[in-house]
């Protein structure tokens, strides 16, 4: 164990002869002939072809000059390289299903990761461990864990976006899914990575060969040496997606530094992840409730019943406040208007769905008694959960659909706070939107204490939307809590990540970050303005 990192030039050394010739005066017609004619690398100024590659799901509008698109490590390095030799600025971009702009360019180079290293993929099911590149699709990667381990291992992290998420996206912003606490989210399961710098030098970093020690990181390479302090800002212990990982202490692992640091220091080439036993079924209830207190008391109850391990549970999933009005198929789920519902996903190990349903139907009478058993709805059926799944998804694209109607734009929170402070915080946000009479619907994990409030402002009203926003960050923050659970920081939300933090954190980011890229070339925009 050191805090030492010795780089190596394995992809770059037969090439830096060429880059040092280029002239810094060099133009983009020039550096596309440059990657395309003599390097071979799939490259572009064609605007038309660009211009898919300017705007991400947060629908941010961006500018770039050139398109890069490479499909092996060597050319990645190369890329790299050139761009720091000519002081141009990169935007890494992967499936662009981030919310936030991160992938979103301002100017230069736009470097895609979808070609990149396509044929690396490789399971170990002796030793529980998949070996991907970052180009796969999530969805795509966790079903070929499936086929080749018949079923027996499987990558539990699902977020909403995996069918169109690349890994090497996930990897960026620590990408979580339905399962509770530390096992849902990205980071918990990443073994190794290997990792790029801007100057093109790599290296492959197992977890727990590199700690930081006295709060400093150092990069042998290139005849160089390059201190990195690590960020000390205080992070809550939370679900948690706002910004790189940081420790008051003088000890962290370097892979946890890299993973959801949106690309600000360097490139991830490809990642081994560490595989789950997979459960032989899963027991899936829909619990129709009277009211959101109801709700909140199920979750501290199964809380307290687990010792506050809930990623015993696969999901805990809370549809609240004006979810039936913007949901299809409510009738299947509801029996009236004012009801909620709680989604529970039970993984089962041993035994059978119905002795697990025998089980559970003790554990919920043990929290109430005159729970009505009859009225829980059991999606295992297949028909079921189809209608389900269709009435989850619904609701953001309904609401959207609304929100335009109205000629507003639409709001989704993804702001968090500790379970000692979910209740209250909850109250306040309810009572501030309802005072404004903002149009809003809330869902989410209950799991994590983390819910979307989805505000759909009509146009009258949309300054006032963002200052009830600005109000939900500040509360969080206050509340011990974060702007971000699972979405991350990208261009969107820097001035929520100063707010949280405060400005000694922006400073603190800037030195870690000169430190892998003196000339602030990777990914600028987010986190924090340059």
């Amino acid at each position: 164990m050191t805090n030492r990192l010795k780089f190596s030039n394995k992809y770059i050394i037969g090439n830096v002869g060429i880059i040092n010739k280029l002239s810094p005066e060099l133009n983009f017609s020039e550096l596309n002939k440059f990657f395309d004619i003599q390097c071979k690398i799939d490259s572009s100024i064609d605007f038309d072809i660009i211009r898919p590659f300017t705007r991400d799901w947060s629908n941010i509008q961006g500018e770039a000059q050139l398109l890069v698109r490479p499909q092996t490590n060597e050319q990645a390095a190369l890329i790299l390289r050139t761009c720091s030799q000519l002081s141009i600025p990169i935007t890494f971009s992967a499936g662009q299903t981030n919310l936030t702009g991160s992938a979103t360019p301002q100017k230069g180079v736009i470097f895609s990761t979808k070609n990149l290293n396509k044929k690396i993929f490789s399971v170990n099911s002796k030793k529980k461990y998949v070996q991907t590149t970052v180009s796969m699709p999530l969805e795509k990667m966790r079903n070929k864990i499936l086929e080749q381990t018949q079923n027996t291992l499987y990558y539990p992290v699902d977020p909403t976006s995996r069918n169109d998420a690349l890994v090497g996206g996930t990897l960026s912003c620590n990408a979580s899914g339905f399962i509770p606490g530390n096992k849902g989210a990205t980071r918990y399961w990443v073994d190794e990575i290997e990792f790029m710098l801007i100057n093109g030098f790599s290296l492959m970093i197992k977890r727990g060969d590199y700690i930081s020690i006295d709060g400093k990181f150092i990069l042998d390479c290139d005849g160089r040496t390059f201190i990195i302090d690590i960020p000390r800002y205080k992070r809550p212990n939370i679900k948690n997606a706002s910004g790189p990982y940081s420790s008051m202490e003088s000890e962290i692992d370097f892979i946890d530094l890299i993973i959801g640091s949106e690309g600000i220091f360097g490139l991830i080439t490809q990642c081994k992840f560490n595989l789950a036993d997979k459960p032989k079924n899963f027991l899936d209830l829909f619990l129709r409730l009277n009211n959101e207190n109801q709700a909140i008391r199920i979750y501290q109850f199964l809380f307290n019943e687990f010792n506050g391990d809930m990623s015993q549970l696969s999901a805990l999933e809370y549809f609240g406040h004006n979810c039936q009005k913007y949901m299809k198929n409510k009738e299947f789920l509801f029996s009236n208007s004012k009801e909620v519902g709680l989604y529970i996903q039970i993984p089962i190990f041993r035994g059978s769905i119905s002795s697990k349903s025998h089980e559970w139907s003790k554990l919920l009478l043990k929290f109430d008694s005159s729970i009505d058993l009859s009225s829980i709805n059991v999606l295992n059926d297949s028909n079921h959960w189809k209608k389900f799944f269709e009435a989850r998804h619904s609701m953001p694209d309904n609401a959207l659909l609304e929100t335009k109607k109205l000629g507003g734009i639409s709001i989704i929170t993804d702001t968090i706070v500790p379970p000692k402070n979910f209740k209250k915080y909850l109250l306040k946000i309810h009572r501030k939107l309802q005072f404004h009479n903002i149009e809003y619907l809330l869902f989410g994990h209950l799991g994590d204490c983390h819910l979307h409030f989805h505000l759909i402002p009509e146009e009258h009203q949309q300054q006032l939307a963002f200052e009830v926003y600005d109000y939900m960050v500040d509360l969080s923050a206050k509340l011990g809590g974060v702007y971000s659970a699972e979405h991350g920081t990208g261009k969107r939300k820097i001035n929520d990540f100063k707010k949280c933090y405060g400005k000694n954190a922006v400073t603190m980011l800037k030195n870690t970050k000169s430190g892998f890229d003196p000339q602030f070339l990777l990914n600028n925009g987010n986190i924090f303005v340059n």
